[in-house]
């Protein structure tokens, strides 16, 4: 069964946006402790007052 190869260009490459976003906050958070960590997401997220339980 042969597929039909598809001509089209992307304009947005999902996995490629997703890959870079994941490698740039791996590096901002690279040295930071574990509550240093929970601030930063929380400061991104909007939600200061999200408990964790790690």
């Amino acid at each position: 069964m042969k597929t039909k190869e598809k001509d089209t260009k992307k304009s947005f490459d999902a996995v490629k946006f997703m890959r870079e976003q994941r490698d740039r906050i791996s590096k901002e958070i690279m040295n930071l402790t574990t509550e240093e960590i929970v601030e930063y997401f929380e400061k991104k997220s909007g939600t200061a007052s999200a408990k964790t339980s790690a």
